[in-house]
This record gives structure tokens, C-alpha cells and sequence, in this order.
């Protein structure tokens, strides 16, 4: 029975490790392919951890498999964050597709601090409204 159940988890993180590799292959633009790649690349991670515990059944393995999931669950998610952000004030165009950008205008290029509503107007280009 741990042995179906290993191999069902092990095919599933593959399948979505398979998921992340194609968004990051067709998205269009550098935000929508961390975003999928972030995901599914994490929930793989994590199924196939989990295949590998049901597989070998020891508690020693299952404690180094939760702290493997417990890792990537932290640090992929604020990996991909930081470097999104670090992409988008460097400079890294959006798709045209890209419906809103919520940080248009709310970001201090010269003190790198977040705006309040009330300044966004004013820091806008000429013509431009606030989302």
C-alpha cells in the first residue's frame, strides 16, 4: 500500500515539476514565468518529498523530508519575491498583456520607499492616472 501510495505522490510532483517547466518555457514575460515556475515547482518539490517518505517509512526520513518541504515552502516563495521586485525596479518590462500594475507610481526611485496614496498623483508622468 506505501509503495502505491509513494508512486502516486512521486508521479503527481513529477507532473506538476512538468507544469513549471512549460510555464516557464511559454509565459510571456519574466513575472508570469516565476510565478509558475514558484507554484508548481513548490508543490512538486513537496509531493515528491512526501513519495520518498511513504517510500522508505522511517521516521528519521520522515523528519528530514518535513524539514526539506518546511524549507521550500519558506524560501521559494520569498526567493521568487525578491526577485520580481528586484526585476520590476530595475526595469524589466510587463507583458502588454499585463491588466494592472499596483505599483505604478507608488514607489520612490530616489528614497526606494513605498508612496502613500495621496503622493501617487503627483509622481506620476504627465497624463497618467492611478489605478
Amino acid at each position: 500500500m506505501a509503495q502505491n501510495i509513494s508512486a502516486l505522490l512521486i508521479f503527481l510532483g513529477a507532473l506538476f515539476m512538468f507544469i513549471a517547466a512549460l510555464g516557464v518555457a511559454r509565459m510571456p514575460d519574466l513575472f508570469t514565468r516565476m510565478h509558475s515556475s514558484t507554484k508548481s515547482a513548490t508543490l512538486g518539490v513537496g509531493l515528491i518529498m512526501l513519495g520518498a517518505a511513504f517510500h522508505f517509512g522511517e521516521i528519521g526520513m520522515t523528519m528530514r523530508v518535513i524539514a526539506i518541504i518546511v524549507f521550500v515552502l519558506l524560501t521559494a516563495p520569498v526567493a521568487a519575491h525578491m526577485l520580481g521586485r528586484a526585476a520590476y525596479f530595475a526595469g524589466v518590462p510587463l507583458w502588454e498583456g499585463t491588466l494592472s500594475d499596483a505599483l505604478r507610481g507608488h514607489y520612490d526611485r530616489r528614497t526606494h520607499r513605498l508612496i502613500s496614496d495621496e503622493k501617487v498623483e503627483e509622481n506620476l508622468p504627465e497624463g497618467d492616472v492611478a489605478v
